[in-house]
C-alpha cells in the first residue's frame, strides 16, 4: 500500500475523533447566578431554583473550612434542587502549593470534588491585583492538571479601580484608566488560563446620578473574552452596600440585564443576594425584599432568552441617540438602522453566519419606540417570544422595508433573520 494511501486513511480516521474532541470547561447553559448565596439548605436552594437561578456556590460554614465530605453533602443539596455549584475553599491560595501538606489537601478535595455530577467549578478569587496573577495561574494550572473540565472562577476588577488596587503602573505617577484597565486585562490572560471572563460594575448613584464608563468596561471585557475565545459574565447591581448606592428598580435592573445580554455575555450575576440589613440585598437578616421578586421576573425572561443566546456569538455592537462613553454609533453601511431614541443594537453569528440582532432601549425610565429600517434583501425577519420561548415570523423584508416596536423601559428583543421558504 502506497504510503500516502495510509496517510489519508489515518487522516478520515482520526477526523471524526478530533472534530469531537472538546478540551476543558465547556459551558452548557446561560448562568443565572448571584454573589453571596443564601445558607445551604434544601428551602433556600428551591427558592434559588423557582427565582430563575441555575448556579450558586458554597464555601465555609459557620466560618469553618468545610472537609471533602462536608462539602459534597452541601452540593448534594444543590443536585436535589436542581442547582450547579461553585465551591471556595481557603485552600484556593497560590501558597497552597509550597505546603506539602496543604498541597495533599488540595489533590484530596479535588480528587473529591470532580466526580460530581452537580458540581460547576471552583471558586477562585475575587478582584486580584496584576502582580498576583503569576501565583493565581500557577494554582489553576495545578488544579487543571487534576481537573481540566471543570471552571477555575476568578472575578476581576471594575475599570474604575484605581491604580493601586490593579497594581499595573507602580511606578507611574499618571496614567489613563482606559490604559491601565486594558492592561490589566493583558497581563491577565498572560498569566492566568481563562476558561471565562467574570468581572462586576456597578452604576447607580444617589441623586439620580449614573457611573459614566458602564458601557466601556462591557465592550473591554467582550473584547477580552473575543480574543480569549471565552464567554463572560457581568456582575450587576442589586443592592446599597455602600453608602453613595441607589437601590435600583425593577427598570434599571432590567436595563443592566438587557444591555448585558445585547453586548454577548453568556451570564450574569445580580450582587448581592443575601446579608444583613446594612447591605440592602435581597434577603436581609433572612427576610426577603421586593428586589428580590423584581429580579426573579427578570431571570424568567434571561432563561427563556439563555438557550437562545448559547447558540449564538456576538460580532459588534453600536448605539443609537447619545453616545455613552466608549460606544459607536450606528454606520451608514450598517443593514440595519435604528431612530427614534436610544438604543443598543447587538449583532450576533450562528455557525459563522452574522444573523441575529438584539435591541434594547437604553432609557430605563420610559417606553420608546424604534423604527428599524433594513437593507437587506429577501429575507425572513423573526422575534424570539419570550412568553413562548420559540421563534414568530414577523414580516418579510426587502431593502428598505422598516419596523416600529415598542420597547420597555431597559427591555430589549432578539431577532434573527431566516430564509425565505
Amino acid at each position: 500500500m502506497r504510503i500516502t494511501t495510509i496517510i489519508f486513511i489515518a487522516l478520515v480516521w482520526l477526523v471524526p475523533m478530533i472534530q469531537g474532541q472538546t478540551s476543558g470547561w465547556q459551558q452548557k447553559e446561560f448562568i443565572i447566578t448571584m454573589w453571596c448565596p443564601p445558607p445551604a439548605t434544601d428551602e433556600n436552594f428551591q427558592i434559588l431554583k423557582r427565582d430563575g437561578y441555575n448556579l450558586t456556590y458554597v464555601s465555609l460554614e459557620n466560618n469553618v473550612p468545610l472537609a471533602p465530605k462536608e462539602a459534597l453533602k452541601l452540593i448534594d443539596i444543590a443536585r436535589r434542587n436542581g442547582l450547579k455549584t461553585l465551591f471556595y475553599n481557603q485552600l484556593f491560595q497560590p501558597s497552597t502549593l509550597d505546603d506539602s501538606i496543604k498541597k495533599a489537601e488540595l489533590d484530596s478535595l479535588i480528587d473529591s470534588l470532580s466526580n460530581h455530577p452537580a458540581f460547576e467549578g471552583y471558586h477562585i478569587f475575587d478582584e486580584p491585583h496584576a502582580p498576583s496573577f503569576p501565583g493565581w495561574g500557577k494554582l489553576i494550572k495545578h488544579i487543571k492538571k487534576l481537573d481540566p473540565d471543570h471552571l477555575a472562577y476568578i472575578n476581576l476588577f471594575p475599570n474604575y479601580a484605581k491604580n493601586n488596587s490593579l497594581e499595573v503602573f507602580p511606578s507611574r505617577k499618571w496614567v489613563s484608566s482606559k490604559k491601565m484597565y486594558l492592561e490589566y486585562l493583558r497581563l491577565y490572560e498572560e498569566h492566568v488560563p481563562v476558561d471565562l471572563y467574570s468581572y462586576d460594575h456597578y452604576i447607580f448613584f444617589n441623586k439620580g446620578k449614573d457611573g459614566a464608563e458602564y458601557f466601556l468596561n462591557l465592550s473591554m471585557i467582550a473584547v477580552a473574552a473575543e480574543r480569549a475565545k471565552v464567554p463572560f459574565i457581568n456582575i450587576v447591581q442589586a443592592c446599597t452596600i455602600e453608602p453613595f448606592w441607589r437601590l435600583p428598580n425593577e427598570n434599571e435592573l432590567r436595563w443592566q440585564a438587557y444591555t448585558t445580554m445585547t453586548y454577548g455575555a453568556h451570564g450574569i450575576s445580580w450582587f448581592l443576594y443575601w446579608g444583613p440589613v446594612s447591605y440592602g440585598g435581597c434577603y436581609q437578616d433572612g427576610k426577603r425584599m421586593p428586589i428580590a421578586d423584581q429580579i426573579a421576573r427578570i431571570n424568567q425572561e434571561i432563561k427563556a432568552l439563555g438557550p437562545e443566546l448559547m447558540k449564538l456569538t456576538s460580532t459588534r455592537v453600536y448605539h443609537s441617540g447619545h453616545l455613552p462613553v466608549g460606544t459607536n454609533k450606528i454606520p451608514k453601511e450598517c443593514p440595519v438602522q435604528v431612530t427614534g431614541g436610544s438604543f443598543v443594537l447587538g449583532f450576533f453569528k450562528e455557525n459563522n453566519m452574522e444573523n441575529a440582532f438584539m435591541i434594547t432601549n437604553r432609557d430605563y425610565k420610559k417606553n420608546a419606540f424604534a423604527t428599524i429600517t433594513f437593507d437587506i434583501e429577501n429575507k425572513k425577519l423573526m422575534e424570539y417570544s419570550i412568553e413562548k420561548c420559540s421563534w414568530d415570523t414577523v414580516q418579510n423584508i426587502q431593502k428598505g422595508t422598516f419596523l416600529t416596536l415598542e420597547l420597555r423601559p431597559g427591555g430589549g428583543k432578539l431577532y434573527k433573520f431566516a430564509e425565505i421558504q
